[in-house]
């Protein structure tokens, strides 16, 4: 059995994109501990939750996503979180970082500790999975002496295309609801990779019957929530690969 740490915004996060993955995971027998900033269970984001207003029907959560969200909620997994501050790397064998549309997951974007966490995760060699802007954890993180942390990887994440469509689409009504910086995701991501890194984009449209995940050694690496489960027995088998050579 392994053990995972599942780190969310206290307030935002994407239902699916915790939820698919908790219930992969338990179902494969791993042991699931979850962290939010301030140790106290956090809240998905109900407008991915249940669909915005007019867009519901291709922006709201697949009802997998609703059913294993709500599976997950009363756990005590779920319920009983560590702080940042209380993560030691060494008592996991991996770490996931989701995403969320919700102006709430600055705060767990740019924290520095989770940051520097998920640098210590990631050079040990410990599994770490990005989704969506899970990504810009990982992107903001640096080394001692200033250099990236991705630097040189290979991964992918929410792409341009996705996060200026879905901007534009909504815009007019939700404003700059999925935009959560003025820099998109992608931008930021291929900044971090630098010269020597590569960021694959997919398919040019996302569906949730044909998922996109990249792994680079021990990086997995997701765009969106269709590609959830596909992502989360990616982390399974990255982790069971280790598992095997330790």
């Amino acid at each position: 059995m392994g053990r995972v740490l599942i780190a969310s915004a206290d307030r935002g996060f994407d239902p699916t994109q915790v939820a698919i993955p908790w219930r992969a995971f338990t179902a494969a027998g791993l042991d699931v501990t979850f962290a939010t900033s301030s140790g106290r269970a956090g809240v998905c984001d109900t407008l991915t939750l249940m669909g915005p207003p007019i867009f519901a029907k291709i922006l709201a959560a697949q009802p997998e996503g609703v059913r294993s969200y709500h599976q997950m909620e009363p756990s005590s997994d779920f319920q009983s979180p560590i702080t940042y501050e209380d993560i030691v790397p060494e008592d996991y064998d991996a770490l996931l970082l989701p995403g969320g549309h919700a102006a709430e997951t600055r705060a767990y974007l740019e924290n520095p500790t989770l940051q520097q966490h998920a640098g210590a995760f990631l050079d040990s060699g410990r599994i770490v999975g990005a989704l969506c802007h899970g990504a810009l954890v990982l992107a903001r993180a640096q080394r001692a002496d200033g250099s990236s942390l991705l630097a040189g990887r290979t991964m992918t994440a929410l792409t341009w295309t996705m996060e200026m469509s879905a901007w534009a689409l909504t815009a007019w009504r939700l404003g700059t609801r999925y935009r959560i910086y003025p820099t998109p995701v992608q931008t930021e991501v291929v900044t971090a990779l630098g010269r020597d890194g590569r960021f694959e984009t997919g398919p040019l449209l996302p569906s949730y019957d044909r998922p996109f995940v990249v792994r680079d050694e021990n990086l997995i690496s997701g765009r969106w929530s269709g590609d959830a489960e596909a992502f989360s027995q990616a982390m399974i088998t990255a982790i069971r690969d280790r598992s095997s050579h330790d």
